[in-house]
């Protein structure tokens, strides 16, 4: 089970231990961590799971996917190159650890 942490725009940090081959945005949801919302189920039909990978982690996330993911980002405030829908990384044993910010504003 990956640990994953969330870290707010102010600074709180989030721990959660997920389950492997569930999304960073059920992780999230489930664990009530704010700031994600995930209105669409994870369909990459809202971004309001636009988080923030931490560098040391993009190698291993991968940067957006071409089309739907990259399309739904340009709804969201504050895009960079790490951005990504936590709806579209799903979690496994290689990603224990990862580091996920989330950005000061969220529709």
């Amino acid at each position: 089970m990956p640990l994953i942490k969330y870290i707010e725009a102010n600074g709180t940090e989030y721990a959660v231990e997920a389950e492997s081959g569930i999304s960073a945005m059920e992780a999230a949801v489930k664990n009530n961590v704010p700031g994600i919302d995930g209105d669409c189920g994870g369909a990459a039909a809202c971004a309001t799971c636009h988080v923030y990978v931490d560098p040391d982690w993009i190698g291993k996330t991968g940067p957006a996917a071409e089309g739907l993911e990259k399309s739904m980002l340009e709804f969201a405030e504050d895009v960079h190159e790490n951005s990504r829908l936590a709806c579209q990384i799903t979690l496994n044993d290689a990603l224990n650890g990862l580091v996920l910010k989330l950005p000061e504003k969220q529709h």
